[in-house]
């Protein structure tokens, strides 16, 4: 048995995001909605870890995990500040975040699956970009056949707003923690996939 064949590949750094279809990429799936606890992949070892309970009730209302080989740095912090006419943004020096849209009931993450981008929410964490790009699940029976967000419904979407900028809130404080900037179409959530692919090649190139 060739051993080098057989290990595990590292998922920020040893899988390819694309596929042989351009429509679609890979996702690495961390968390799924009946998680009740956190968890995120150690970027030394690329082990599955337990970050933090969920201290209080908020559900994931999707898949959500990260794209290999993206890094949110100064192509990302770029973008956002172009966009937003700002000179502020930072990158969060993480892999590119991502909702995965299914109607089925997935129950474990640790699991890569082929997704196509439909569009992404703009937010800021402390002034650090935080994007969550939005895909729906290839073949699925119910969003499969979705190419924008613009086919996503207004109450899916505003779930997904709601839980996001909500989630790193802690009860009695008064300031929020993310800042919801605004939701974008499929050609842009390929733009910032493409700007953290950048990030990381730059990252890789000096590390």
């Amino acid at each position: 048995m060739d051993l080098k064949k057989t290990k595990k590949a590292h998922p920020w750094h040893g899988i390819e995001p694309t596929t042989e279809n351009a429509e679609f990429i890979r996702a690495f799936i961390e968390i799924v909605p009946s998680d009740t606890v956190k968890y995120e992949v150690d970027k030394a070892s690329g082990y599955l870890c337990l970050d933090r309970p969920q201290k209080f009730s908020n559900i994931v209302p999707s898949l959500y995990g990260f794209i290999p080989r993206t890094l949110c740095e100064t192509k990302m912090a770029e973008r956002s500040n172009n966009v937003l006419a700002r000179y502020d943004v930072e990158g969060d020096h993480d892999p590119l975040d991502i909702c995965v849209l299914t109607e089925k009931d997935v129950t474990h993450g640790d699991i890569l699956v082929k997704c196509r981008p439909i569009g992404g929410i703009r937010l800021l964490d402390h002034k650090q970009a935080d994007d969550k790009i939005i895909a729906v699940l290839k073949d699925d029976a119910v969003y499969g056949h979705m190419e924008d967000i613009d086919d996503l419904p207004k109450d899916i979407a505003r779930r997904l707003i709601h839980y996001f900028t909500t989630y790193k809130d802690i009860p009695g404080e008064v300031k929020k923690r993310m800042e919801f900037m605004g939701l974008y179409g499929a050609d842009e959530a390929k733009a910032v996939i493409s700007a953290s692919m950048e990030d990381y090649q730059e990252y890789i190139k000096n590390n």
